[in-house]
């Protein structure tokens, strides 16, 4: 399909700008670049019964956590949410509104964590951190008001691949269980050799090059991608992993590896349904704004959340 008539103004301000490419500044400066670009898309947020910021015990110090607590019946089903960010980029601002939306969609307790970003903490400082913020949250359910028996991970690209993460460690580490993972166009290999990655490298927001750089400062040496922490698409088996939506879009660069992780969890006998966007490009899931799509797939993912663990 073509690309959709409402990304065309997007698309073609962003492949018409003069800008430095992220790329080639620093991380600190590239971050205040991507954050302002994050919310020209983003509409208005959402109310929602309570929102706490706090921090919680970590591998290496304190983590940053934003809680969103819906209206409704305690105890409430929890999703661990890991925001996108190229494991360099973003924060909980930048995924406030996404966050918000799910726990009224969903009518769920939405936890979402500011993990370590790279290069200033590399792999595995990432997993290890949203690993930890998944397992404080299953101690502390009841304070959350929350079940510690329905609880989902989630996120989105480098999110939504530390959101599969988790799920393979908490398999390997015997727990907290889990009832359901939500990837929303995740890296699952970084490794970064598949097709569509040259295929929709240019001209669709996110760029192979830019890829690229965001793997370069993520990784400690090239060695790392073969890790199944870092590329979960290598990991040994599938089985015994939880249910799955996997979503992701036509132009995205990382479409076939998001793709090719639905087909193994499906292969190992997962519950999984693999939705993709005809005519989206990475990132439209912050764009609900401007996309039609992008309110349909929040909507997606909150019925998937709330028939798993609502």
């Amino acid at each position: 399909m073509p690309i959709d008539p409402q990304l065309e103004p997007l698309l073609a301000a962003a492949n018409a700008s003069e800008a430095t490419p992220m790329w080639e500044l620093p991380a600190p400066q590239a971050r205040g670049v991507a954050k302002q670009m994050s919310f020209a898309g983003a509409g208005d947020v959402e109310a929602v019964a309570r929102v706490v910021d706090r921090a919680i015990p970590g591998p290496d110090g304190d983590i940053p956590v934003r809680i969103y607590t819906p209206a409704g019946s305690e105890p409430f089903g929890v999703l661990v949410y890991f925001h996108g960010s190229g494991f360099v980029i973003f924060d909980l601002d930048t995924h406030d509104g996404e966050c918000r939306a799910l726990a009224n969609r969903a009518g769920v307790v939405v936890v979402s964590v500011d993990y370590r970003l790279a290069p200033e903490h590399p792999f595995p400082a990432a997993p290890e951190d949203c690993y930890a913020a998944t397992a404080w949250v299953a101690a502390n359910a009841a304070e959350l008001a929350a079940d510690p028996a329905r609880i989902a991970v989630g996120g989105d690209s480098a999110g939504g691949c530390l959101a599969a993460v988790v799920a393979q460690m908490v398999r390997e580490r015997g727990g907290p269980p889990l009832r359901f993972q939500l990837l929303v166009y995740p890296v699952t290999d970084c490794r970064a050799g598949h097709p569509s990655i040259v295929e929709n490298g240019e001209g669709y927001l996110l760029t192979r090059e830019q890829m690229l750089w965001f793997i370069d400062q993520y990784l400690r040496t090239p060695a790392d991608a073969q890790d199944p922490l870092c590329s979960p698409l290598l990991a040994k088996s599938f089985d015994g992993l939880p249910s799955a939506l996997v979503i992701t879009a036509e132009f995205d660069p990382l479409r076939d590896e998001g793709e090719a992780y639905a087909r193994a969890l499906e292969a190992a006998g997962v519950d999984v349904r693999l939705h993709r966007y005809d005519g989206m490009v990475h990132g439209f899931f912050q764009m609900s704004a401007v996309l039609d799509a992008a309110r349909a797939v929040i909507d997606e993912a909150g019925l998937a959340l709330r028939r798993a663990i609502g």
